[in-house]
C-alpha cells in the first residue's frame, strides 16, 4: 500500500506518532468496512461503515499535515489524497443507501 512506502519518509520523531497513527487508520479504513460488510443487520453495518469513514477523515488529515510538514511529495499528497477522495465518494454513498433503507424501514 502506498502509505506504507510515504510513511517511512516521515521523521524518525513521528514513528510513532503520525507515521504509526496514518497506518493504522488506513488499516482501519478497510478493516471496519469489511466487518460491516459482513454483518447481515443494517443499522450495525451502517455503524461499521460510519466508523470506516470517521477512520477515512483521520487519514486524510494525516495526509494533509504530512504535505504541510513537507514529508511527502505534492504528488505522493495527490496520489494519496485522490484514492482516499474516490474510496470517501464510495464509502459516503453506501451510509446514504444504508440509511435510506433503515428509515423506510
Amino acid at each position: 500500500m502506498e502509505v506504507y512506502d510515504i510513511v517511512s519518509q516521515f521523521p524518525k520523531e513521528e514513528r510513532y506518532g503520525a507515521s504509526d497513527q496514518l497506518r493504522r487508520a488506513v488499516v482501519s479504513i478497510m478493516l471496519n468496512y469489511l466487518e460491516g460488510f459482513g454483518r447481515r443487520k443494517e443499522k450495525v453495518k451502517l455503524n461499521f461503515f460510519e466508523i470506516s469513514y470517521g477512520s477515512l477523515r483521520e487519514s486524510k488529515y494525516l495526509v494533509v499535515l504530512a504535505y504541510e510538514r513537507k514529508w511527502i511529495t505534492k504528488k505522493q499528497y495527490e496520489s494519496i489524497f485522490s484514492k482516499l477522495d474516490e474510496m470517501g465518494a464510495m464509502l459516503w454513498s453506501m451510509i446514504q443507501g444504508l440509511e435510506k433503507m433503515i428509515s423506510a424501514i
